[in-house]
């Protein structure tokens, strides 16, 4: 349990850096601002279903298991 909390954080940290440094990128790239725009909401999508699935994880330690679909399940 102690692991799982502690790779969690892990990711989390990582997930935090990944993150600011394809802000960071994505100012310095000269790219048409649609184009800025679609990459920011998919890197905002991505990072949220990150996000939900460590929140399952979290929730499933705690003893309450969230069903997934069934294309997510390993």
């Amino acid at each position: 349990m102690i692991g799982t909390l502690i790779g969690i954080i892990f990711l989390l940290i990582v997930l935090g850096v990944l993150w600011w440094a394809a802000q960071t990128l994505m100012d310095k790239l000269p790219i048409a601002e649609p184009f800025k725009t679609m990459i920011y909401v998919l890197m905002v999508v991505i990072l949220v279903i990150i996000v939900l699935y460590l929140l399952s994880l979290l929730l499933g330690m705690a003893g309450i298991h969230v069903p997934i679909p069934a294309g997510f399940a390993r």
